[in-house]
Order: C-alpha cells, then structure tokens, then sequence
C-alpha cells in the first residue's frame, strides 16, 4: 500500500530531527519535502538564528528536498499567508498531511491545526504528549549531537549559549526548565543525527544579547 504523502516542518533542532527520525522509521508517511521558515533579510532560520547556509546543508545530509518558506516583516498576518501558499502548493502536489515536532503545548497545536484546516490539510505530532525527560534522554542514547543556538535569558543565562546537550545539560538544567524547552526555553541545532549521512563540522562564533533573547552563531567549518 502507498504512504501518504506528507511535508514535514524542520527547525533544524533537537525534536525536529528526533521527530523525523522516528517518521522514517515507521514508514507510515512518505515525506516529500522539508520546510522552514527563513528569515529573508538576516538569512537566518526564523526563532533559531541559525545560518540559512547550515540548513541547506542539514537538508543535503538528509536527502529529502527542502521548502523554504520567506518572511521579511516577522508579523502573524506575513508568517500566515506565506505559510498558506507553501501548504496550497503541496495540497496541488497530493500532499495532505503536515508532521510537526510540537510535544505538549496545545494552543500550538489548536493554531497549527485552525491554519492547515483552512488548506484541508491534517497536522500529525508524532512526539504528542511525550515525557521531555525520556524523549531528550532517547536523543542524546541515540547519538544525536547538537548545540544551544539561542536561549530566553529569562530561563537560561548567556552561559548556556552555545553548549552541547549531554547529560549533564539535563542534570544542571534549572528547576522550572523543560528538558526540551518547549516552552521557549532555549532552541537548538542539530549537527549530527541518526538521518543524516555525514556530519556538520561546526564551531561557535559570536553570542550576542537581542530582545530578550542570547544567540551563539553556529558556524560552518
């Protein structure tokens, strides 16, 4: 029997990458494509900070092609109709199913549902409800690796920009962190992975205070 055919939303981070992961070894979807959002006028993954260079670059070790989906004002209204456009075009293509690496937080989820509904296409969260204990435990086993690329300062000092995830991150993680940040705590990117084909040497350039906000430039070597 044909998979049904799906795109999937990359960040580029942890459960990003443990989510698809997980969807290529259940072969129930067949994923068609990638897609992130980018921001157009810093050429960086929007919310992460990351290089637009090291994306494509996750996407080439991947193998599966890659969608990216361009804001320049960063408002709702911008991120929603771009998103609309992406989503109609691979609804043209056969392509019903969008899979998400969303794990608790339901107005999200409600959000990312009430928008894909308006394209009559269905959101699928393989990772729903998952402990963020076991699931970033099951990560690190598997011999994922991957850095803080930016943190809310509100949650995470400058100090943890930049850091690999380990067990230790999760034992010095303060209370009141999710182990995944799915919260907002911090967000990831991931340079090694079960699917990639090689890894991502990289380095870590220059962290700087915005908004609320620390970022740690991951840099391609």
């Amino acid at each position: 029997m044909d998979k049904a055919k799906a795109v999937f939303c990359w960040s580029g981070g942890k459960d990003s990458s443990y989510c698809l992961h997980r969807v290529l070894k259940e072969q129930v979807f067949e994923v068609k494509c990638l897609l992130t959002t980018v921001n157009d006028e810093f050429k960086r993954i929007s919310m992460h900070g990351v290089r637009e260079e090291l994306l494509d670059i996750q996407a080439e070790a991947i193998g599966i092609p890659l969608l990216k989906v361009r804001v320049k004002e960063g408002t709702n209204e911008e991120y929603e109709e771009q998103m609309e456009t992406a989503f109609l075009k691979a609804k043209s293509e056969g392509i019903d199913n969008v899979i998400f690496g969303d794990i608790f937080l339901e107005d999200l989820r409600v959000y990312r549902e009430r928008n894909l509904a308006k394209v009559g296409m269905k959101g699928i969260f393989p990772l729903w409800k998952m402990d963020t204990t076991t699931l970033l435990n099951d990560f690190i086993s598997r011999q994922f690796k991957t850095v803080i690329c930016c943190t809310n300062d509100g949650y995470l000092g400058e100090e943890w920009a930049g850091r690999e995830i380990d067990k230790s991150f999760i034992e010095q993680l303060p209370v009141g962190v999710d182990p995944c940040g799915e919260n907002g705590e911090f967000h990831t990117f991931v340079h090694d992975a079960p699917v990639f084909s090689r890894p991502i040497d990289v380095r870590m350039g220059e962290v700087v205070e915005r908004d609320g906000f620390v970022f740690a430039d991951v840099i391609p070597e």
